[in-house]
C-alpha cells in the first residue's frame, strides 16, 4: 500500500510539472501509464485508469472515471464513466453519463444526463441531452435525440445495428427497432416505434391516433362513488 501511495504521488507530481491543474491532488487517482496534456484540469474524484490519454485544455470531473479511453483537446467530462472509447475534440459529456466500450463520440457532440452509449459511432455535433440509450448504432452528423429515445438492439437472441443519417431529428420517446435505417434529414414524431427503414427527408409517425371521449372521466368517477 505504501508503494502504491508513493507511485500515485509521483505520478500526480509529474503531471503537475507538465502543466496539469489539480484542485485537490489527493482526491485525484491516476494510473502510471496515463498521459494528460497541459492546461487540463482534473477535478476531485477523477480516476484515470489503464492506458487513458487525455488531451490539452480539457476539464475532467468531478467524480469521473475513464478507463482505457482517449479524450481529445478541449473536451469536458463531468460526473461520468467512460470505458474503452474515444471522445473527440470539444465534446461535452455529463453529468451522469455512461459510455460503454467501443464508442466513438464525434467532435463537438453533447451527451447529457442519464444517457448511455454502447458500441456506437456518433458524427460531429450530435446531441443527446438526457435519458437516452443508443447501442450498436452508427449515427451521422448534427443529429438531435429527444428525451427517452431508445435503440432496441437486442431481440433476446442476437443484437442488431441502427443506422441514422446526417441532420436527423429523433423525437422524444422514439423506439428504433433494429435493424433499421433512417436516411439523411428524417424526422420521427414523438412517441413513435420505428420498425422499417425511412427515406431521406421524410417524417415518420408510428403511433396510434389519439381518441378523446368527452365526459368519460366524470362518468367513471360517479361509478366509483356508487361502489
Amino acid at each position: 500500500m505504501e508503494d502504491t501511495r508513493k507511485t500515485m504521488n509521483a505520478k500526480r507530481s509529474e503531471l503537475q510539472a507538465q502543466g496539469v491543474v489539480m484542485m485537490d491532488p489527493a482526491a485525484v487517482y491516476v494510473d502510471e501509464q496515463v498521459t494528460v496534456g497541459k492546461g487540463t484540469v482534473l477535478l476531485p474524484g477523477t480516476i484515470l485508469r489503464g492506458r487513458t490519454v487525455v488531451g490539452e485544455n480539457c476539464t475532467i470531473g468531478p467524480n469521473t472515471m475513464l478507463t482505457d479511453t482517449t479524450v481529445e483537446d478541449g473536451a469536458v467530462i463531468n460526473t461520468a464513466q467512460v470505458e474503452e472509447s474515444v471522445i473527440r475534440k470539444g465534446c461535452e459529456i455529463g453529468p451522469y453519463t455512461h459510455i460503454r466500450p467501443h464508442c466513438n463520440v464525434g467532435e463537438g457532440s453533447k451527451i447529457g444526463a442519464f444517457v448511455q452509449l454502447k458500441n456506437c459511432n456518433l458524427g460531429k455535433g450530435t446531441k443527446m441531452a438526457h435519458l437516452t440509450y443508443v447501442g450498436d448504432a452508427d449515427v451521422g452528423e448534427r443529429v438531435n435525440f429527444g428525451c427517452g429515445t431508445v435503440t432496441c438492439n437486442y431481440d433476446g437472441n442476437a443484437k442488431f445495428r441502427t443506422t441514422i443519417g446526417n441532420d436527423c431529428f429523433v423525437g422524444c420517446n422514439t423506439n428504433l427497432v433494429a435493424p433499421v435505417t433512417l436516411a439523411d434529414g428524417v424526422y420521427t414524431a414523438a412517441g413513435s416505434t420505428v420498425t422499417r427503414d425511412v427515406e431521406a427527408d421524410a417524417l415518420v409517425i408510428a403511433r396510434s391516433r389519439q381518441e378523446v371521449k368527452p365526459g368519460w372521466a366524470a362518468e367513471h368517477r360517479k361509478k366509483k362513488v356508487k361502489k
